[in-house]
């Protein structure tokens, strides 16, 4: 569900509280390039009582989402598909956004109706490149963000905009083998499994709250290639559900822990 402040600060202010309900957390950040920002909390004077659901309309789609890719994107292709088929209720695909001009995904979205936008980093520095990502972002009115093999860490900045509304999925059973490669780690570790793993985001490397995984067992000769194809299948599957779960609003988080209500 998406949510706004009552009257007096509503004004371009939508907020998502859908996705940290109870908490006192970020309702929603603007960013301008000059560096202006306005962060509105709930421990900031902004009590639950002043907070009401937008009504929904016949044919209103209630959730926007946002996703970033680097490369060719097949994990925004699935998320576009259950969306599609309304495995992922209530929600539409506002805009998909790449680093790299020439990442396939582009095409790949493109063919399926979806918005298109490019930020490339031109070589400046991590705040300047997510500022004007953010912006690309508010101006599609996205409520929350999927990363579907974006290669590049996000700046306090974005985090700050998009605190506990930022989605990632990982080739591991997180918080074993974060980082580059994981499917390598895990093979060259000798483990008997691996698996998939959806989080949030914050600062640190993969580290962030954990809201689902999926068990992918190591056969035998396994090699790099052929436990990626595999977990990436469970990928496609497991990031559709937990995008489903973090639009309901049918979770909230305790500390690390992301609990199911």
């Amino acid at each position: 569900m998406r949510w706004r402040l009552c009257p007096t600060e509503q004004s371009a202010r939508r907020i998502f509280l859908g996705l940290c309900p109870g908490q006192k957390g970020v309702a929603l950040t603007t960013c301008d390039c000059d560096g202006r920002s306005k962060t509105f909390r709930t421990s900031d004077g902004i009590a639950d009582s002043e907070l009401e659901p937008i009504p929904a309309e016949k044919g209103e789609v209630k959730i926007k989402i946002g996703i970033l890719i680097s490369g060719r994107g097949s994990n925004m292709l699935a998320l576009a598909e259950a969306v599609r088929k309304g495995r992922i209720p209530e929600t539409e695909i506002a805009i998909v956004v790449s680093d790299q001009s020439n990442a396939a995904g582009l095409a790949l979205a493109q063919a399926q109706n979806l918005p298109t936008a490019v930020v490339e980093r031109r070589n400046r520095a991590r705040d300047e490149h997510d500022c004007e990502l953010v912006t690309v972002l508010q101006e599609h009115q996205v409520d929350f963000v999927c990363l579907a093999g974006y290669m590049r860490l996000l700046s306090s900045r974005f985090l700050s905009a998009y605190r506990n509304r930022i989605l990632n999925i990982h080739p591991s059973l997180l918080p074993a083998f974060p980082g580059l490669d994981a499917q390598r780690q895990a093979l060259e570790h000798g483990v008997k499994f691996t698996g998939c793993t959806v989080h949030f985001v914050d600062q640190t490397l993969d580290g962030g709250p954990i809201i689902a995984q999926r068990i992918v067992p190591i056969i035998e000769g396994d090699t790099e290639e052929t436990l990626s194809a595999r977990i990436l299948e469970e990928e496609h599957k497991l990031y559709a559900e937990a995008v489903a779960l973090v639009a309901a609003g049918a979770y909230e988080i305790v500390g690390r822990r992301v609990v199911l209500k």
